[in-house]
């Protein structure tokens, strides 16, 4: 794709609304969300950028596109008003998610998606005790976000493709990565998706891409060996959402070359929910957490030692913390991103 041939991005008001008629799904159902759910908070971690091809999250509906046992799938989940928490049985103390879903995998996603919607986050026992020992300007944010939830996809592949796209890079260039391949690899999205949402490439697709492709996605040979290292052993890597967190499904990532424990808890974060997983190696996270509980940068080392009171919960703080709105003190120039495409 030449610099000719670019689409233009789409309109803001063009990123939720579907091409189609929304009201004749090939599954459908409804969730009973917890009191103050919030949609945008618990689902936002999945999507890579606003113009995501796989992933759109607003305040109220979200559209995910992904494949299943079955096939491709477009799942749409819609935040209902507080009025329809009536209509479910039992009676719902908070909102009622709709969900409806088109494609061949349809009813295996609208049965997955109260995972995705993080039906299995329990935050009661760190509610009990270890917010209690949280600065009170984060403790506040929780108390403000009484809504979110961790979110398991149970889909392991899908979520370790673009974080293995996101290691050592800038965000610009991995979600450049992720939206060139999934856009020109993946199949259209069945169903009313958004214009341009795609289900991105299998294992099997993007075992055959060609290198010229790499190159004009700005990927790296070490980040294309990865993928296609994860590509060869995706149906073991797949096996791993069914794991629970104590058979320990990040170690076992861990074995294929070029995935470390950073990738690993990027990748359970989005895929178990994983309240503890902290992503040590990360570019930013140390000095910011150390900022935010501190007021002064720290390595990875102190950034565990600050969070060890919290040990257990430790991904659901730096959430916490990311919900505040603080931001760290930058200094030097920002890195611009080399487009190699014309060399």
């Amino acid at each position: 794709m030449t610099s000719s041939t670019r689409r233009a991005p789409l309109a803001a008001a063009d990123l939720l609304r579907p091409t189609g008629p929304v009201d004749a799904p090939d599954a459908e159902d409804a969730w009973a969300a917890p009191r103050g759910f919030d949609l945008r908070s618990t689902l936002g971690v999945l999507q890579r950028g606003t113009h995501d091809p796989c992933t759109r999250v607003g305040a109220d509906r979200a559209w995910l596109c992904f494949a299943t046992g079955d096939g491709p799938a477009t799942l749409l989940a819609t935040r209902g008003p507080a009025a329809d928490a009536a209509t479910v049985d039992p009676p719902s103390a908070g909102p009622v998610v709709r969900l409806r879903a088109w494609g061949p995998g349809a009813a295996s996603a609208v049965a997955s998606a109260p995972g995705m919607l993080g039906a299995g986050d329990d935050w009661s026992e760190f509610d009990a005790g270890p917010q209690a020992r949280l600065p009170r300007w984060i403790s506040e944010a929780r108390r403000r976000n009484p809504g979110i939830r961790l979110p398991s996809t149970g889909r392991v592949f899908d979520a370790l493709v673009p974080v293995i796209l996101e290691q050592k890079v800038t965000t610009i260039e991995a979600r450049h990565a992720w939206r060139y391949l999934a856009a020109r690899f993946g199949e259209p999205a069945p169903g009313p998706a958004p214009a341009r949402m795609s289900i991105a490439p299998g294992p099997h697709r993007l075992r055959h891409i060609g290198g010229w492709d790499w190159h004009a996605a700005r990927v790296d040979d070490s980040r294309r060996r990865t993928v296609l290292r994860a590509a060869e052993a995706a149906s073991g890597i797949n096996r791993l959402g069914t794991l629970a967190l104590e058979e320990d499904p990040g170690r076992k990532l861990q074995s294929v070359p070029g995935i470390g424990p950073w990738t690993a808890a990027e990748t359970l974060q989005r895929t178990h929910g994983h309240p503890d997983a902290v992503s040590v190696g990360d570019f930013h996270l140390a000095a910011y957490i150390g900022h935010a509980l501190t007021g002064r940068a720290t390595d990875d080392a102190g950034m565990l030692e600050l969070l060890a009171p919290y040990a257990g919960h430790r991904q659901r703080v730096v959430r916490l913390v990311g919900l505040t709105g603080f931001r760290k003190p930058s200094f030097g120039p920002r890195l611009a991103p080399l487009d190699h495409r014309g060399r």
